[in-house]
């Protein structure tokens, strides 16, 4: 009997790139920009934080760091197309969630005011150590490239492969150069976008055009005393705390949360900063919801009342409003696309009245 590769050749995923005249580039080499990473100059696997300071976090989170979420590789070229060839030591799969969002690679270009999607490079279901693939970019002519890294998996090395003798330069700057930082539970580390770029906090960051660090940590985001001093001391443009999840009772994230946000305030006085509640509300969890909704208005209630001004609440029972409502997830608690996309633009829209 045919596979569906064998009968769908869209469906087929080539392992190895043909091409007779590429040329590859190590990805952590100028002028290629790295983003949302750890320190990629010093070699080794990409990590999005120290590797010390994630130990003193949780075991957890010291694997988790090794998860390349929120990484994105920028330049700017006129090469016809673009490759990668992708190093990883590990394999991460999930019955909930597309590989080519746990694996996979994003390509997004920008000719003239946006930047817009032009393909994912899809790793094989047989996947073992890492694999090769290349998009044919539109129309010609030089394009700033962003490459989004996987959500669910770790990364060793990347190379990226263009034609020889093609234009390689540094991309533009973001229009908001600080990066947002993110922090939350397995949602804002992207389960389950069905791809890179469709995780909430890139498309948050994509409408605002600002750089951005994904500190998502699945199933481990607790609100841990070293996580608010290491994020306290991140330059930063604004903050999200978004961790309600992660909490494993109402009485611990009442214990944590408003210490972690004055961890951080009292580092970052004017420093922007957005507190979100969990989006998934359902029947069955309505009340702990509320419980925990109300737990962090009372964070943004105390702030307002000593004289904060640059801080708002985003309330999570509003995050996927609009049409199909029970449509936004793949398990009536992770977010599909659909989601993700609505909790990106609210979120956008939240930290644009915050900005300066």
């Amino acid at each position: 009997m045919k596979t569906i590769d064998q009968l769908d050749r869209n469906m087929a995923v080539a392992n190895r790139v043909q091409a007779p005249d590429l040329i590859w580039h190590e990805a952590r080499e100028a002028p290629f920009c790295l983003h949302g990473l750890h320190a990629p100059e010093a070699g080794g696997p990409f990590r999005r934080m120290p590797e010390d300071v994630a130990q003193q976090v949780s075991e957890g989170v010291a694997l988790l760091a090794r998860n390349t979420s929120g990484a994105r590789a920028r330049f700017r070229t006129n090469s016809p197309y673009v490759a990668i060839h992708a190093e990883m030591a590990s394999v991460c799969r999930m019955d909930h969630m597309a590989f080519t969002g746990i694996l996979g690679f994003d390509l997004y270009g920008r000719k003239v005011a946006k930047d817009v999607y032009l393909g994912t490079f899809r790793p094989p279901l047989d996947l073992h150590g890492g694999y090769e693939s290349i998009i044919a970019l539109p129309e010609g002519g030089e394009w700033d490239i962003t490459l989004y890294f996987p959500l669910y998996n770790g990364v060793d090395r990347l190379w990226i492969g263009l034609q020889a003798g093609c234009s390689i330069a540094p991309p533009r700057a973001y229009e908001l150069p600080q990066p947002i930082v993110f922090y939350g539970s397995s949602i804002t580390q992207g389960g389950c976008a069905s791809r890179p770029g469709n995780s909430f906090a890139a498309i948050a960051a994509r409408m605002l055009d600002c750089d951005f660090i994904n500190l998502g940590f699945s199933g481990n985001a607790r609100g841990e005393v070293r996580m608010a001093e290491y994020i306290a001391e991140l330059s930063m443009g604004a903050f999200v705390l978004d961790y309600d999840h992660n909490a494993p009772t109402v009485e611990h994230l009442r214990a944590t949360h408003e210490p972690f946000f004055q961890m951080v305030r009292a580092a970052n006085p004017d420093l922007p900063i957005l507190l979100v509640s969990r989006p998934d509300v359902n029947q069955q969890n309505r009340a702990d919801a509320a419980e925990r909704r109300a737990v962090i208005e009372d964070t943004y209630r105390h702030a307002l009342a000593a004289g904060d001004r640059h801080i708002a609440f985003l309330d999570g029972f509003l995050l996927f409003d609009g049409p199909m409502r029970d449509s936004c997830t793949v398990d009536g608690c992770h977010p599909n696309d659909l989601g993700m996309m609505r909790m990106g633009t609210k979120m956008a829209g939240a930290l644009m009245a915050l900005l300066p």
